[in-house]
C-alpha cells in the first residue's frame, strides 16, 4: 500500500519547479511541488471553516506487545498542564474546522501563492475567506447555516453566497477581499520556506 501511495502522491518540497519530473501527475496534488498556471487574470480562493478545536499532532508511547501488533499508541495521560493548553489527552488541538487545521487550509493563499512567488509565477491574486463556526441554535436548523465544520460548511449561507457570487463573475475585491478570523497571516510568516 505504501508503494502504491508513493507512486501516485508526493509529500516533498520542490527545489527546482522547472525540473521535468514535476510534470508527472503524482506531484499535482502537492502545492509545494507544482506551480499555479500562467494565468495572471485568474483568482485563487481558500475558503474554509475556523473556530473548532482540530487535531494537529499526537504524543505516542510504546504499546504493550501483548495488546496489539502496532508498536505505538496515543499516550492519553499526556496533558498540557494548564487551562487552555492545546495538549489534551495526548492530542494537540489547534484552530481549524474539526478535520483540517487552519494552517493547512490557508497557508498557500495567505503566503505561498500570495504575490509573485516561485509557486505563483504569474502573480495570480489570492484571497483567504474564513467562516467562523457558529453551531446550530436548535435542531430545526439541521447541521447549521453558519457552521464552519469540515463537511457542514457546505450548508453555510455565507460560503454559498460567496461561491455563487464568484461563479457569477464577482472578484475577490467585490467580496470584500480577505475575511479572516484566525491568525493565519501571523502564523504563515513564521514558516521559513523559500518562495
Amino acid at each position: 500500500m505504501m508503494q502504491r501511495g508513493s507512486a501516485h502522491f508526493s509529500y516533498g518540497i520542490a527545489d527546482n519547479l522547472d525540473d521535468p519530473k514535476y510534470e508527472h501527475y503524482k506531484y499535482w496534488s502537492n502545492p509545494l511541488e507544482t506551480k499555479l498556471p500562467n494565468a495572471p487574470d485568474m483568482e485563487m480562493y481558500s475558503m474554509y471553516g475556523v473556530g473548532i478545536p482540530t487535531e494537529r499532532a499526537y504524543v505516542y508511547k510504546l504499546a504493550p506487545s501483548a495488546e496489539c501488533n502496532i508498536p505505538f499508541q496515543i499516550d492519553t495521560s499526556a496533558e498540557g498542564g494548564q487551562d487552555g493548553s492545546c495538549l489534551q489527552g495526548g492530542v494537540y488541538l489547534v484552530n481549524g474546522d474539526e478535520t483540517v487545521p487552519v494552517l493547512s487550509a490557508g497557508y498557500m493563499c495567505a503566503k505561498g501563492w500570495r504575490g509573485k512567488t516561485r509557486f505563483n509565477p504569474s502573480g495570480i491574486k489570492t484571497y483567504v475567506r474564513e467562516y467562523d463556526h457558529a453551531p446550530p441554535a436548535n435542531l430545526l436548523e439541521g447541521r447549521g447555516t453558519q457552521s464552519g465544520a469540515h463537511v457542514d460548511i457546505m450548508g453555510n449561507f455565507a460560503l454559498i453566497e460567496d461561491i455563487v457570487r464568484v461563479a457569477a463573475g464577482a472578484t475577490g475585491e467585490d467580496l470584500g477581499g480577505d475575511q479572516v478570523y484566525s491568525d493565519i497571516f501571523k502564523w504563515s510568516e513564521k514558516i521559513k520556506l523559500r518562495l
